[in-house]
């Protein structure tokens, strides 16, 4: 079997530099107390924990809440190992010490088969580049939330934190109390001996502080008390009575407002403008010029007294946008040099095993297949928005973001000042899939406040700006070639892709100075195509990286949002072609694939696959692995009036260790309502550089009456926990897409989908 593939790679002045730094062991994540922000009464015994006066548990946050409900896990995971009540946990914002970095994300972008890499067997050059690029991760300490990574990442730096923290305070009262460690209990955060003495936390809070017991291990899974059980979200309470803060929910004393206006082609710059009728406007104090900041677009912002006023009076200002330049974005060139690129172009291999060739050559038969996605928008509920203020020298943000580094580097960059003298302050998100991985809109709003003499500004985007300014998730194109031997059997596979990278283009603009001048494959442009779980033979994956000037960025789930689309389908396909239940046909080929058989398998129980269905139904099924975890679903589908209807949604789930079953239950239903509406109705299109969708009627959601039920089951995993926010959206497409095979005899090879 040949495997091929690229590892990251640490470079070094010199050899003996690399050699020396590789030798080191990786850096600790507990970090030291003087990390923790310094709050009256409370005192911090690592990087991670402190303990209040109260006896209450304060954990710095590095993570951003955008409705997945990563807050309420890793408290969780504090609360399991101090053994107090969860809602005993308070939270703080993390500073921007590299132990705050998230480390499985960077390790999840090598590209690695998940039938090389999974398990404690993996071949040594796999263990070597997940060990140098984890160690490269501690020393660079990028603080993302993404690729459905915080609490792979936290499961273990979180539980070692608080185990250690609680080891302090167990012995700080065994020395106080002149008793065996060993001896004291703990309870809700209550320590007792049996002699009858007792303290809270808070009580022994002082006497902890600078002791690091070593030797700690976090709890057994046996002792568990609170992991693995359902739990009430924290953020919840404050969202239902209205005392949440998102970004746009940020006021300040004296502050202003700002709308954005920017240039209708993606990435154009700044025009004059006639400035007059919007000054003249009520509230309206000042029309600033707009940089095109991290890769964004220019344009011009209107400060006023309150959100309705600046929008008015972006509306009045009179500008002459240039026309676009020849070549400019074109959805239907970029999908001709798309195939060109497909026809002519070997790209870049990602997999390959067997030999393809000459399985093709003794092929009785042959299916080609080409399967397309277009570009979508993010549409976030809450749009862009960012508050800054610039003052004295210094410059505060507040901002819903999922980079607050990188929003503190542009922040700085904009104002011309040391990152040190830059604060963050990260809201709740209203949502992000990717699109508040990109600080655009900071630049923004920084350089508005450099304009506003001290005062803080608040800038929010309209929807129709939000729209056709984004970061798009790419359109590709791959196509499928499938040999059939004498025997009927499928003997090879080969999947090409092409479509633009969108890793290199989101260093590049994100962070500069981590960038190179050459582009490395990228893994999200082919995941989900040469990572696949079946047991062909024969295989080839390859993908052909373009570049066609539109911004794109991670869209959820990213390249699996289509690949697993194009991959699910033609295997549906090639069931179908041998005569073979779609079912049936999948689980022949996961023979040394158990865990993904199993969970294929229970999908397919729970939905009732091959039991007869009301009439003007049908079922369609389809397997994905994304994020770490394996998800299969099964939908139920008619036609109804000449409109695609998916009634029932079944979801089967293996993502490991599980902190709150509830948890995954909703980012199942959020994850297939939201691929649903791509699925259906996604679809961005370009002309001259231009977007033409600039709101929901012509960028639909799915409504409450078309959403499915979703029924979601998990299967029970002793495994390191796995991502949740984005696995369930991969399948949702092709199940409803084989469905409609199933149904009308008719396969659907683009996106979206209809009748």
């Amino acid at each position: 079997m040949k495997r091929r593939t690229w590892i990251l790679s640490a470079l070094g002045a010199t050899g003996a530099l690399v050699v020396g730094w590789g030798a080191m062991p990786a850096r600790s994540r507990l970090g030291s107390p003087e990390l923790m922000l310094p709050t009256q009464g409370d005192v911090a015994l690592n990087g991670w924990i402190k303990i209040a006066a109260d006896g209450a548990v304060v954990l710095a946050m590095p993570r951003s809440e955008m409705g997945q409900g990563v807050h309420t896990a890793l408290a969780m995971l504090v609360a399991e190992e101090l053994d107090v009540p969860l809602a005993r946990v308070r939270l703080e914002q993390a500073g921007a010490d590299s132990i705050y970095g998230n480390v499985a994300m960077l390790v999840a972008s090598l590209p690695f088969h998940p039938l090389d890499s999974e398990g404690e067997h993996k071949p040594a050059k796999i263990k070597l580049a997940e060990w140098m690029v984890g160690k490269i991760a501690r020393e660079l300490g990028i603080n993302a939330t993404g690729g459905s990574s915080s609490v792979a990442d936290l499961w273990e730096p979180l539980r070692m934190a608080a185990a250690t923290a609680r080891a302090s305070l167990v012995q700080a009262a065994a020395a106080a109390w002149k008793v065996p460690a060993s001896e004291i209990t703990v309870r809700d955060g209550v320590m007792q001996h049996a002699s009858g003495q007792s303290a809270h936390y808070g009580q022994m809070g002082a006497a902890a502080a600078g002791s690091t017991p070593a030797n700690i291990t976090p709890k057994a899974r046996q002792d568990w008390k609170l992991i693995g059980q359902s739990a009430a979200r924290n953020d919840i309470p404050a969202k239902v009575m209205g005392q949440a803060q998102f970004g746009m929910d940020v006021r300040l004393p004296g502050m202003l407002f700002a709308a954005v206006r920017m240039n209708p082609v993606l990435g154009g710059a700044a025009a004059p403008m006639d400035t007059q009728a919007a000054l003249a406007l009520p509230g309206v104090s000042q029309v600033v010029a707009l940089d095109a900041w991290g890769g964004g677009t220019g344009g011009l912002a209107v400060v006023a007294s309150n959100t309705w006023q600046a929008r008015q009076g972006a509306q009045a200002v009179k500008v002459q946008w240039p026309e676009a330049e020849t070549g400019a974005a074109d959805t239907v060139r970029i999908q001709a040099h798309l195939l060109d690129a497909l026809n002519t172009e070997s790209g870049f291999t990602f997999h390959e095993q067997g030999l393809p060739l000459k399985a093709e050559q003794t092929a009785v038969s042959r299916i080609r297949a080409l399967y397309g996605a277009p570009y979508l928008a993010h549409a976030t509920m809450e749009p862009m928005n960012c508050t800054a203020q610039v003052k004295d020298n210094k410059v505060d943000i507040w901002v819903p973001t999922q980079v607050p580094q990188m929003a503190r580097a542009m922040a700085a960059k904009v104002a011309g000042v040391k990152e040190e003298q830059v604060t963050v302050h990260v809201t709740l998100l209203g949502g992000g899939f990717g699109r508040r991985l990109e600080v655009d809109f900071v630049g923004q709003a920084v350089q508005v406040a450099m304009a506003c003499k001290g005062a803080p500004v608040q800038l929010v985007w309209s929807r129709e700006e939000d729209m056709t300014h984004d970061f798009y998730r790419p359109t590709h194109l791959a196509m499928f070639q499938a040999s059939i031997d004498a025997q009927g059997e499928v003997s090879s596979l080969r999947i090409k892709s092409a479509g633009d990278a969108i890793t290199p283009r989101w260093m590049a603009r994100a962070a500069p100075h981590l960038s190179g001048p050459i582009d490395m494959p990228d893994k999200t442009t082919s995941e989900g195509l040469f990572d696949l779980p079946y047991g062909f033979l024969n295989q080839h994956m390859s993908h052909v990286a373009t570049k066609s000037g539109v911004p794109v960025g991670f869209w959820r789930s990213v390249g699996h949002s289509h690949n697993a689309f194009f991959s699910e389908s033609f295997i549906d396909e090639l069931a179908r072609t041998t005569k073979q239940d779609p079912l049936a046909f999948r689980l022949k080929l996961l023979k040394d694939a158990p865990r993904y058989a199993a969970v294929l398998q229970l999908a397919a129980d729970k939905a009732g696959w091959g039991k007869p269905m009301p009439a003007g139904r049908a079922q369609g099924i389809a397997l994905h692995k994304s994020f770490g975890s394996i998800v299969a679903q099964v939908a139920e589908v008619s036609v109804e009036q000449g409109q695609i209807r998916v009634h029932r949604v079944v979801c089967a789930i293996d993502c490991g260790t599980v902190v709150n079953p509830d948890t995954v239950a909703q980012q199942m239903e959020s994850s297939v309502v939201y691929a649903l509406s791509a699925a259906l109705f996604g679809k961005i299109d370009i002309v001259g550089g231009v977007v033409q969708q600039s709101n929901f009627p012509s960028y639909p959601m799915v409504t409450l009456s078309q959403a499915p039920t979703v029924e979601t089951h998990i299967v029970p995993s002793t495994r390191h926990p796995a991502g949740v926010g984005e696995p369930a959206v991969p399948p949702l497409a092709p199940a409803v897409g084989n469905a409609l095979f199933a149904l009308t005899g008719k396969r659907q090879m683009d996106l979206p989908l209809k009748v």
